[in-house]
């Protein structure tokens, strides 16, 4: 299904204390380096306006076609632009555009409602789907899942299992796929499914969705080096920030929360940032009723000094 005729659905989470993080204000400059379905995104618009600015900036075409149908008054207005491509390459992003030194910078990383919902790329064990999960499916030069699954080895394929995904049936079910795909391809979700549960101790099957959510939680992160481009931006985003600016990161993994809460110190410790709070802000019993992918939110934020 296109996103072009049907816009993304995404709920935002944590909104109310992303504005508070970020203060937006009129005349300022701003960066959503995660665009998505556009949650924040509108409502940075609507607290830095009427002269404030924002950069949209997202991975995946579909996502961002549908925001220029949605937010086509902001972009005529001069006041939104958006950007396709992957926030590793945010200097570069910034400088096409002159769009540096920014006021404040978002990340909500991860993959959106849009992926699990509508995309149809195979990000859910909920649905049998083509096993791509890459956010830009036009990247030919990027692997699917489907390319990872048929081209690692058992213990290659252990390793992403048990590092991006913390699943402790990790080889198991490696040694699974690997025999398996000697007689067919590994190309659907349901198919991935299918490998997962008969890797798994009879008497653990019943719960076979969590390790098919950890299993696909890998094999997404391996497909978009979310971890690695993590790593490359935080610097750049830091680089990019005017004095008194400030930096907002969600994260939903704890590999990701880890290495922002490390780096944000670090920067803290060098006097190039102050953290806004020492403990992550996470979402409140109201919002996860309304939200329950809110649950795992840990928002971190920093000011540069």
């Amino acid at each position: 299904m296109s996103a072009a005729a049907t816009p993304p659905v995404h709920v935002p989470v944590l909104l109310r204390q992303v504005l508070d993080a970020l203060a937006p204000r009129p005349g300022g400059r701003y960066v959503d380096a995660t665009a998505n379905g556009g949650g924040h995104l509108r409502a940075v618009l609507d607290a830095c306006a009427p002269d404030g600015r924002v950069l949209g900036i997202d991975r995946d075409p579909e996502i961002l076609t549908a925001l220029a149908g949605t937010c086509a008054a902001a972009i005529d207005a001069g006041r939104l632009q958006l950007a396709t491509g992957s926030f590793a390459a945010l200097s570069r992003l910034l400088a096409a555009r002159q769009f540096a030194p920014v006021d404040g910078i978002l990340f909500d990383l991860g993959l959106s409602s849009f992926h699990l919902d509508v995309s149809g790329r195979g990000f859910t064990y909920l649905r049998d789907e083509p096993l791509d999960m890459r956010f830009d499916p036009t990247d030919d030069a990027s692997e699917s899942a489907a390319d990872i699954l048929a081209s690692r080895d058992a213990d290659e394929l252990t390793a992403i299992f048990r590092d991006y995904g913390e699943e402790r049936f990790a080889s198991r079910i490696a040694r699974t796929i690997v025999a398996r795909r000697r007689e067919q391809a590994i190309s659907t979700s349901g198919q991935l499914l299918a490998a997962i549960e008969q890797s798994l101790p009879p008497a653990t099957r019943w719960r076979a969705a969590r390790d098919a959510a950890r299993i696909f939680q890998a094999l997404r992160i391996a497909a978009n080096d979310e971890l690695e481009q993590v790593a490359e931006v935080l610097p750049q985003a830091v680089a990019a920030l005017a004095p008194g600016g400030r930096l907002a990161v969600i994260a939903f993994h704890s590999l990701e929360d880890r290495m922002v809460k490390h780096f944000l110190r670090d920067q803290a410790a060098a006097g190039r940032l102050r953290l806004l709070q020492r403990k992550p802000i996470v979402a409140d019993a109201e919002e996860i009723a309304a939200n329950p992918r809110a649950a795992s939110a840990k928002l971190r934020a920093a000011e540069k000094i």
